[in-house]
């Protein structure tokens, strides 16, 4: 790395947000009643229906067997598998109430259609097969599936076996995504993820058996210990299992929020430059292997929908990651599991207990939300293309918002360093820019500006 870049990635890297929304949770401040977060759903599954599309849903499993000490998801550490059906009981219930209220206001109460639905976590697979049926078929039962519905599960390789691959392969889940990390056995040891690239063979090839037809790995730089020989020891292995999709992030380090990260020190973790050389070796030994960068921390093989969604400009960026298309509303079902009707965010109690209690009370368990004004909806829209497409452009009708006429001041730094090109009406990230991303989108961000200091809400950009 020559001294120009070393000083730029020191100038840049800053704490920032990871936009999976806009405005960002920290800074969401209007909270929809009930009422209205149920009619922001029904208007726009109104409006996609009209388009031949269908609804989203994600349900959140948190269950996991063992705490990896990187992680900033919403989990329940236990080996007390007793707790699955309860958990399902109450997601069950969660969306009879939706159910209910949906008719209560008018819209359907069942063949709701279904575009996308995902199973996240936690550990999805730290359900039994059954359970995860016993979940799934009252859940489907109440829509009707489009035709290009896709289905996807997130999944552990540790307890993930070929019951629960079966299942929902006849359920018609048809894309996985396991979470790799790394393969060094030191680093593996420090974060408590400590799989063998066998066990994630032996996944990845029982669901291509199955019919799966997109595997995803999920792999962090930055963690405790990698040097450049251990991150190029982990590509070699991805590169023998060749999934179709990666995504390559760059580890969050946030103690403060997540105190499981305190096994180790800020001494232990690569430096600025050196996680930067990490992941520049990592998309380095991706590309040549064939996989297209179509985002901010992830790549794909050409013939993956992710790759076709990029070139075709549907790509979308949501609390499920990327997608290759745009869905709403997702609704979110289960304990901080997030709803998004682009017009609001719901997201549900983040404490098990208080969810589950919310829940028998007969209550949709919304802890928290946002209703977007207009800004908030027109930032959002450009955040989201310059997520997806490395570009956007505002038309005059938009620059009544004034905020928007201030980002052109904010993006010449940026412009100077040759990360972007700008006209009056549009701006397009370089390839040296495409590191900047994070930072690109912290210039159309209001509510960061208007706020507090990011610096202890969220990890460095870079």
């Amino acid at each position: 790395m020559s001294s120009l870049s070393s000083d730029l990635y020191k100038k840049y890297n800053v704490p920032g947000p990871r936009y999976t929304s806009y405005p960002t949770v920290p800074y969401w401040e209007v909270n929809p009643t009930e009422a209205q977060w149920i009619a922001s759903i029904l208007s726009e599954l109104e409006k996609s229906s009209k388009a031949g599309v269908g609804a989203a849903v994600y349900v959140h499993i948190p269950f996991c067997q063992s705490l990896c000490t990187y992680c900033g998801c919403n989990t329940r550490i236990t080996r007390n598998h007793a707790v699955g059906n309860p958990y399902i009981e109450t997601v069950l219930n969660e969306w009879k109430l939706y159910l209910k209220r949906f008719k209560e206001a008018g819209g359907p109460d069942s063949s709701i259609p279904l575009s996308e639905l995902h199973l996240g976590g936690g550990t999805p697979t730290f359900l039994t097969a059954d359970e995860l049926q016993r979940l799934l078929n009252p859940l489907l039962e109440s829509f009707k599936k489009t035709p290009s519905a896709e289905f996807s599960v997130e999944a552990d390789p540790r307890v993930t076996k070929k019951d629960h691959l079966e299942t929902l392969a006849h359920l018609g889940f048809k894309r996985l995504s396991l979470g790799i990390q790394d393969f060094d056995p030191k680093v593996q040891d420090t974060v408590n993820r400590v799989q063998t690239e066998e066990e994630v063979r032996v996944v990845t090839e029982t669901a291509r058996a199955l019919g799966y037809e997109s595997i995803n790995y999920d792999l962090i730089y930055g963690l405790p210990f990698q040097t450049l020989k251990s991150v190029e020891q982990t590509l070699d292995v991805v590169k023998r299992l060749r999934p179709d999709r990666i995504a390559f992030y760059g580890y969050a380090h946030v103690p403060w929020i997540k105190p499981g990260q305190r096994k180790f020190t800020e001494a232990d973790l690569p430096n600025g430059d050196e996680k930067r050389a990490l992941y520049e070796l990592g998309r380095t030994m991706l590309e040549a292997e064939g996989y297209q960068e179509i985002g901010m921390d992830h790549f794909a093989l050409k013939s993956d929908s992710l790759s076709k969604a990029a070139a075709n400009e549907s790509l979308h960026r949501s609390f499920m990651g990327y997608t290759s298309r745009q869905v709403a509303p997702l609704i979110g079902l289960g304990v901080s599991a997030i709803g998004d009707s682009w017009g609001a965010f719901a997201q549900n109690e983040k404490l098990l207990e208080t969810y589950q209690t919310r829940v028998q009370n007969g209550e949709i368990p919304i802890a928290r939300g946002h209703l977007l004004d207009r800004e908030d909806q027109i930032l959002r829209r450009h955040i989201l293309n310059l997520m997806t497409r490395f570009a956007t452009r505002w038309d005059t009708a938009e620059l009544d918002t004034p905020y928007l006429k201030t980002i052109p001041a904010k993006l010449a730094e940026l412009v100077k360093d040759g990360f972007l090109r700008l006209t009056p009406n549009s701006c397009e990230i370089t390839a040296a820019g495409r590191p900047f991303l994070r930072n690109i989108c912290m210039a159309f961000d209001a509510r960061l500006e208007r706020k507090a200091p990011a610096t202890q809400l969220f990890s460095k950009t870079i």
